[in-house]
């Protein structure tokens, strides 16, 4: 018996190098059965024709043998050297089987994401494909799946087939909501322990309420300050709880703030235009603002598509010959849309067309479909993550304010949809002098002359870093640009109080074409970038002066506390 062992492990090595040769091939055929017609976002729905770079073929065959051997050599029931949480539990590595298919699946996904970049192909066609491959590993892999995943196991068995019962609630409640549920959205209400900050809806139309809020210092600055959050999402992630609410930091630094609050589209708003939105919204809120406050001038911020309406509503205001506002805040938005990073995987003509078709004279954009889209750009953080955790492992997600906010969507009116699509992420309209037309004048930015701060995330995918820094090349004004560490979201919402994550500021102020140049200049500051901006606005504020002991002026008065009815609708 001994000295057939040897000989043994020989074949046994033998037998397995022909099956990883045979999975190599399976895995040739699985890329090319996946529908990438479908999976990538593209009204055609013609997936393209697929060929592959022969050199990156051999490479990733002999890669791909190799590592497979090296699985074999090491042994299956050895947990798989990787940083994914997804198989970090202690119960993958105590499971050979668990063990095995956890290495079998990153092999696989490493493999598949390497003919993705091997196919020749122009970037963009290489990215759809990516994307689409990417949707299809996170389905695929075996943690999803109650037969596959050991952690999900290990607690039923332990719970006596409790957590698989609570997971079955689970379900059921997410079907009913129409949602994976992010967090308990229970714990949770709008006016209660999120949107909490004291204030008072001082003016509405059919596209939004005006919010002042109460001050919170005995004199305020003379130049009120205006937010325009983005109409894709509701107001509060500007509000959420005391502690990491923006709004009430900037009224705390002794800002006279204002909001804009969004309302809600249904059916009545379905013919809405992008020059609605612009006029009716953004242009009014300001010349409001400005009427309660009596200042010649507000200072205003935009954030994410709030931004881009807040940069459109300054050109058309410049174009008119007026210029209401003394500086402006743009965080992580776009005005120039060259880099949408991911995001540009949805877009071509016949998606656009698609759109226009289906919606551009009317029609509503549902909040659901959006909030799916957003959730699916990182689809085992946002989606899968939580399909494990609610019905596999029976748990319910912990409170987390930001994510009930994630899961609050809202609906857009058709026609703004389709226009926002057209002229922003196919045609980038707006930095291209007079190509664009809102509200009967020509956008030319180089108009929006005035002060400007502008903040980008780092890891944003939503907003790439590069995408927000390309503001600084579009305005012409005096600039102020700072990096912060993390997303779209979380690196906005973080507070001084907490000292989280870091930010990054160029002492010299100078603003090179490309952001990458800028980082070399750059240092890296520990903490929150709010006092930093907050610091800036104060010096663009102008005098302090008695703060008002009522909301509104005039025939602009009090019509409910603040957080307002529109916030309150559900899409």
């Amino acid at each position: 018996m001994t000295q057939k062992a040897p000989e043994f492990w020989t074949q046994a090595a033998q037998q397995f190098q022909q099956s990883m040769a045979e999975s190599w091939t399976k895995a040739m055929q699985s890329f090319q059965s996946i529908d990438l017609g479908a999976a990538v976002p593209s009204a055609g729905g013609k997936a393209p024709d697929i060929h592959f770079a022969p050199e990156k073929l051999q490479a990733l065959q002999q890669q791909y043998l190799q590592d497979a051997m090296g699985m074999f050599s090491q042994g299956f029931a050895t947990p798989p050297a990787t940083a994914d949480k997804r198989f970090s539990g202690e119960a993958w590595g105590s499971n050979p089987i668990a063990a095995y298919s956890a290495a079998v699946y990153l092999l696989n996904a490493r493999t598949m994401l390497g003919l993705a970049d091997a196919v020749e192909a122009d970037a963009k066609t290489r990215n759809r494909i990516r994307f689409a491959v990417e949707q299809w590993m996170a389905a695929a892999a075996p943690s999803n799946f109650l037969a596959f995943n050991a952690e999900a196991q290990k607690k039923a068995i332990e719970t006596k087939g409790e957590s698989i019962a609570k997971g079955m609630q689970n379900l059921v409640h997410d079907l009913r909501q129409g949602h994976v549920s992010m967090t308990d959205e229970s714990l949770f209400e709008v006016g209660k322990n999120v949107a909490t900050t004291e204030g008072a809806v001082v003016f509405e139309n059919a596209f939004f309420q005006l919010i002042e809020y109460k001050p919170l210092t005995t004199k305020v600055y003379e130049k009120p300050f205006l937010m325009v959050p983005p109409c894709i999402n509701k107001f509060y992630i500007l509000d959420l709880q005391p502690e990491n609410s923006l709004v009430r930091y900037a009224v705390e630094q002794g800002h006279r703030t204002f909001v804009v609050s969004w309302r809600n589209p249904d059916a009545s708003m379905a013919k809405a235009t992008w020059d609605d939105y612009i006029e009716q919204a953004v242009i009014k809120a300001i010349a409001v603002t400005q009427e309660i406050t009596g200042s010649p001038s507000i200072n205003a911020l935009g954030f994410c598509v709030g931004g881009t309406m807040l940069g459109t509503a300054l050109a058309v205001l410049a174009a008119r010959g007026e210029k209401p506002v003394a500086s402006a805040t743009f965080l992580t938005s776009l005005l120039d849309f060259t880099d949408t990073g991911i995001l540009d995987v949805f877009i071509d003509d016949a998606f656009v067309q698609y759109r226009e078709k289906e919606m551009g004279k009317g029609g509503l954009m549902k909040g659901q479909d959006l909030a799916s889209t957003f959730s699916f750009l990182r689809p085992n953080d946002l989606v899968w993550n939580y399909v494990v955790g609610n019905y596999l492992k029976g748990e319910t997600p912990p409170p987390f304010d930001l994510l009930y906010w994630n899961s609050d969507s809202t609906n857009l009116p058709g026609p703004y949809y389709a226009w926002y699509l057209r002229n922003t992420y196919l045609e980038n309209n707006l930095v291209k002098p007079g190509r664009a037309t809102v509200c009967g004048e020509k956008v030319d930015l180089n108009l929006v002359d005035m002060p400007v701060y502008i903040y980008g995330s780092r890891e944003d995918h939503i907003v790439p870093i590069g995408g927000a820094y390309a503001s600084t090349q579009v305005l012409p004004g005096k600039k102020r640009f700072v990096m912060g560490a993390s997303g779209h979201i979380a690196g906005v919402i973080n507070p001084p109080a907490k000292g989280k994550r870091s930010h990054w500021i160029r002492s010299d102020g100078k603003l090179p074409k490309a952001q990458s140049a800028w980082l070399e200049g750059a240092t890296e500051y520990p903490g929150s970038w709010w006092t930093d901006w907050s610091t800036w606005l104060k010096s663009h504020a102008g005098k302090q002066i008695t703060a008002p002991k009522t909301y509104g002026k005039g025939k602009y008065k009090a019509m409910e506390p603040a957080p307002g009815s529109y916030v309150k609708a559900k899409a």
